[in-house]
């Protein structure tokens, strides 16, 4: 995901999208800027138009994924043209699971393992979207070669080393980590932190997963490294999160395999640039 600032004049209005009135959210990532419509029934998502392909590829996801019975928004409008893209979707009711304290996340926690699993359980052979580990290495390094890994992103112990060391780590595990993957592939979210995940606020319920846009085959650790790691920034502590980690497992049904979640939780972030 590029971290340049796109055309603030990208917008729905301009691209003659959707109709009605748009209150400006954020202004996103890759040059996106996000509104909300007056009505609160629907979001919009707006590119310049050299990142149209990829805003193409996640309105394709969120239509696939909306008819295969996993909660998410549905796409209601779409255009583009030279000024850039937009893509309309339905809102998600409800609010990001980051944004609940960590007593609510903890009741609610046994009930996104259900909808992650089931969104782990719809057919690969179905999924038309690339996504795999080969994949992920060759965006990490382009990444790296261009030298946009954003420090931030990475884990405290690693911010003062090379990227190109990180890489090199990585890449030695490659072989071992496909053939994991080979074995053990599902429809991945992509992305699935806290914020991609809205709940109900009142039944603590998935209402449904949101930005969809790198969804799509690869080794479920790819999703759970990632979920872990983000919701240790709710659990008041370490033992608590450890505990958290080992609930979630056992209601998804698998026996945790602690290298697999260090790899992909190292991985990402050389992937985002």
């Amino acid at each position: 995901m590029s971290r340049h600032s796109g055309p603030r004049s990208v917008s729905p209005a301009l691209l003659g999208t959707g109709g009605g009135d748009w209150l400006p959210v954020t202004a996103g990532e890759s040059g996106a800027r996000v509104f909300r419509g007056a009505d609160a029934t629907r979001y919009a998502k707006c590119v310049p138009a050299r990142d149209a392909a990829d805003l193409l590829a996640e309105r394709d996801r969120i239509a696939w994924l909306s008819g295969r019975g996993v909660p998410g928004p549905r796409v209601l409008d779409w255009s583009s043209g030279d000024a850039g893209a937009c893509l309309v979707t339905s809102a998600v009711p409800g609010v990001p699971a980051d944004q609940v304290p960590a007593e609510e996340l903890r009741v609610s926690w046994e009930r996104i393992a259900d909808a992650v699993r089931r969104l782990h359980e719809v057919p690969v052979s179905r999924c038309p979207f690339r996504r795999g580990l080969d994949a992920m290495v060759a965006v990490a390094r382009d990444v790296v070669a261009r030298g946009a890994v954003n420090p931030e992103f990475l884990p405290v112990e690693q911010q003062h080393t090379p990227p190109t060391q990180l890489l090199t780590r990585l890449t030695r595990q490659v072989p071992r980590r496909r053939d994991q993957e080979v074995a053990d592939t599902v429809v991945c979210h992509g992305d699935l932190c806290l914020p991609n995940i809205i709940l109900d606020p009142q039944t603590l319920n998935v209402s449904g997963f949101i930005d969809l846009g790198r969804l799509g085959p690869a080794d479920r650790y790819a999703d759970l490294a990632l979920l872990f790691a983000d919701a240790r920034e709710t659990w008041v502590d370490e033992e608590q999160a450890r505990a958290a980690d080992m609930a979630f497992a056992e209601r998804y049904g698998i026996a945790l395999d602690h290298d697999r979640l260090r790899f992909y939780l190292h991985l990402d972030p050389l992937t985002w640039g």
